[in-house]
C-alpha cells in the first residue's frame, strides 16, 4: 500500500503522525512510504532522516494525487479535505462532536475516517492515551505557569515554600488526563482534589492517591471546591460526544480573580461555558477575573516526545490497515470501532447521532 505522512497545517501544531521508526518498518513490510518535505522538522525529525528509513520525500500534491492510506495527527483542515480522493483512508485525530462542518465535508468526499479518539480495545482507548496523559501532565505545568501576576493569575506558587503552604488544584475527570494531572500536583505538594462522577473509577483513584480527596460529581461539590482552587483543570471526556458544562459564567463571580482554568477537554468543545480555542502564540484570556487556557492541541509544544508516544500507540493498527486496507475493519474490532466514516458514510452511532441532532 502507498502510505502519505503529511506536515501538519493546523496552527502551532508541531508533532507528525508516523517517525522514521514507523516507516522503516511499513517498508520493511513492503509498502511504500511518501512522506511531505519538511512534515517532521517540528519534531526534530529530518527529512534526512526519513529518507535513510526508506521514505521517499515528496511534495503535498503528490500525496494527496497518490497515498491510499493518509497519516497525520489533528483533524483535517480545509484545504486538506480539498484535495482528498474518494476511497482514501485517512487515520487521524478528528474531534467530530465540535466541527459539523468537516463532517459534512469529509463525507462529501466519500473518504473514509478512522479516529484515534475512537479506537476502543479491552474498554481503553489505546491512541488517546499516552496524548491525554501528556496533555494532563502539561495541564499542570501550564496552570503553574499563568498562576503567575504577569499573565492575570493569583501570583501564587503552586508547591508552596518552607513558611508559605502551597496552592490548591481540583481536576474534574478522573481517566488518563485527570490521574496524569493529579500525579503531577501531588509530585509538587498541591492540595488536590479530584471529582468523578463513576463510583468505580473513584474507589480506583482513591487506592491510586490515597492524599488526593475523591469526590462525587454533585454540583455543590465542584461548586465549593473551585471557589477555593487556584488551578482548575477540565479532564472529561465522553468520546464522539461532547463533554457537559460543568461551570457556567455565572459560576466565575465567586472564584477568587486570577484562578486559572485549564480545559483540556476543549478539543471536544470544553467543559467551561466560557471557553474558546486560543493557540500555543495566544494561550490565554481572561474572562470575568478568570484566566482560561484552552489550547486543542496541548500536546503540539512538547512535539517529539509526543510524536514518539503517539507513533507507539498508532504503529499496530496503522500496519493492519496498510496490509489489510478497508477489509482491516472486519478483521479487528478496536479498528472497526475507530471507523466513523465509510467511503463517506458514517457509520459510527455517536458520529450519527451528532449529525442529525
Amino acid at each position: 500500500m502507498i502510505v502519505g505522512v503529511l506536515r501538519e497545517i493546523k496552527t502551532e501544531e508541531y508533532r507528525v503522525g508516523l517517525a522514521p521508526m514507523g516507516v522503516r518498518e511499513l517498508v520493511k513490510q513492503g509498502h511504500k512510504v511518501l512522506v511531505e518535505k519538511n512534515a517532521g522538522i517540528g519534531s526534530s525529525f529530518s527529512d534526512t532522516l526519513y529518507s535513510e528509513c526508506g521514505a521517499e520525500i515528496v511534495s503535498r500534491d503528490s500525496i494527496f494525487e497518490s497515498a491510499e492510506l493518509i497519516v497525520k495527527v489533528k483533524e483535517p483542515q480545509d484545504s486538506e479535505i480539498s484535495m482528498m480522493k474518494p476511497g482514501q483512508i485517512v487515520f487521524t485525530f478528528f474531534h467530530f462532536a465540535s466541527n459539523h462542518e468537516m463532517t459534512r465535508a469529509l463525507a462529501n468526499k466519500k473518504v473514509t475516517c478512522i479516529a484515534y479518539e475512537l479506537i476502543e480495545e479491552n474498554g481503553t482507548r489505546p491512541i488517546l492515551k499516552p496524548m491525554s496523559e501528556v496533555a494532563g501532565k502539561l495541564s499542570i505545568q501550564q496552570g503553574m505557569k499563568y498562576l503567575e501576576k504577569e499573565y492575570g493569575g493569583k501570583g501564587v506558587l503552586l508547591m508552596g515554600t518552607e513558611t508559605v503552604p502551597p496552592g490548591s488544584v481540583v481536576v474534574l475527570g478522573g481517566g488518563v488526563v485527570g490521574s496524569s494531572a493529579v500525579g503531577v500536583a501531588l509530585s509538587l505538594n498541591a492540595k488536590v482534589t479530584i471529582i468523578e462522577k463513576s463510583p468505580e473509577k473513584r474507589e480506583i483513584l482513591k487506592r491510586r492517591f490515597p492524599d488526593c480527596d475523591v469526590m462525587d460529581s454533585k454540583e455543590n461539590i465542584i461548586t465549593e471546591r473551585c471557589q477555593k482552587a487556584d488551578i482548575i483543570v477540565g479532564a472529561v471526556l465522553l468520546p464522539g460526544h461532547r463533554p457537559p458544562i460543568l461551570i457556567k459564567k455565572s459560576d466565575l463571580e465567586s472564584f477568587e480573580k486570577g484562578t486559572v482554568l485549564v480545559d483540556v477537554s476543549i478539543d471536544e468543545g470544553g467543559v467551561f461555558e466560557t471557553s474558546r480555542p486560543t493557540t500555543h502564540k495566544e494561550p490565554v484570556f481572561i474572562d470575568s477575573g478568570i484566566v482560561h487556557y484552552c489550547v486543542p492541541n496541548m500536546p503540539g509544544i512538547v512535539p517529539k516526545t509526543s510524536t514518539i508516544a503517539l507513533n507507539f500507540a498508532t504503529m499496530p493498527y496503522l500496519k493492519m490497515l496498510a496490509n489489510m486496507g478497508e477489509s482491516a475493519l472486519e478483521e479487528n474490532s478496536a479498528l472497526k470501532s475507530g471507523c466513523a466514516m465509510l467511503r463517506g458514510e458514517i457509520v459510527h452511532p455517536a458520529i450519527k447521532e451528532i449529525v442529525n441532532s
